[in-house]
């Protein structure tokens, strides 16, 4: 509620690719991504804070909950965190209903449990990249049914969707599926200003300053169908996913400073088993 300062002491995040933090760091020196720099601004109001991150890269709604829920209630997290749904908007038989259901089964069961809730809605992706513009009525209707089960159980929404910067490409890697860093940075200001906590404003929403130069060409969304669109069908065709074999990064509620102000470290970097080295590409 506006006004009232909740003190978090355990965090725990829910999801994906973004929500392992694709973009922001890599699997050598550890990802970072907008759950990390969430819990960071937490921390800075609250040295006891815990945090956990269960997202798992190329997970599906439906698979969030059956494999990432039953850990997350366990854990008993005061606040979390659930952002899923980009990898089944992929998919070729994508069911809005469907997909918000399992996203609606976790809001309810941590809800249930006490938790404070968070989530987002997405961007229109053809603004990102024309080829994506098939998907747009599929974002929308994503989105809306994610704001109707987000209502049902009160559950706080960042509303990223409606903010022209967040299609700016500075605020994109290169695969245009995963934040960069400036981009991870937004996300996490996005959800702490959406939740109201200290420290928090609108800032998220401004417009980056103009480009030095035009930033969409023909020839650059060929470049991009090459070096990411391909190989993402590839593996879609051979049965595959970028995370095969990965579990996730931080699995149980760890402070996030090891004494001091420095970083503790991350359970563990993530890496590929050494039959999977993908490391681009949601799904």
């Amino acid at each position: 509620m506006p006004g009232t300062e909740i003190r978090y002491e355990r965090y725990v995040a829910l999801g994906d690719s973004q929500t392992e933090g694709l973009g922001d760091g890599d699997d050598t020196i550890g990802l970072r991504g907008w759950a990390d720099r969430l819990a960071e601004h937490l921390a800075r109001h609250n040295s006891g804070l815990r945090y956990a991150n269960l997202a798992v890269r190329g997970r599906l709604a439906g698979q969030v909950r059956t494999e990432q829920l039953a850990p997350a209630l366990a854990l008993r997290p005061d606040l979390a965190t659930v952002v899923a749904g980009v990898n089944d908007l992929l998919r070729p038989r994508f069911d809005a209903d469907e997909v918000a259901g399992h996203l609606e089964a976790v809001f309810a069961a941590l809800t249930a449990q006490g938790a404070h809730v968070a989530t987002l809605t997405f961007p229109d992706v053809a603004r990102l990249t024309p080829l994506a513009r098939p998907l747009a009525p599929r974002v929308v209707a994503l989105n809306a049914r994610i704001r109707e089960a987000a209502g049902r159980h009160g559950v706080v929404v960042a509303e990223t969707s409606e903010h022209p910067v967040v299609t700016d490409p500075r605020l994109w890697s290169p695969d245009r599926l995963h934040a960069s860093p400036l981009g991870h940075a937004r996300i996490a200001a996005a959800v702490a200003h959406a939740l109201a906590l200290p420290g928090s404003d609108d800032s998220w929403t401004h417009p980056l300053p103009a480009p030095d130069r035009p930033t969409a060409t023909v020839l650059g969304e060929l470049r991009w169908a090459a070096a990411f669109l391909g190989p993402w069908l590839g593996r879609r065709l051979r049965g595959r996913s970028s995370g095969d074999g990965r579990t996730a990064k931080r699995p149980t509620l760890l402070p996030l400073y090891d004494g001091g102000d420095q970083p503790s470290p991350r359970a563990r970097r993530n890496r590929p088993s050494p039959t999977d080295r993908s490391t681009t590409g949601s799904g």
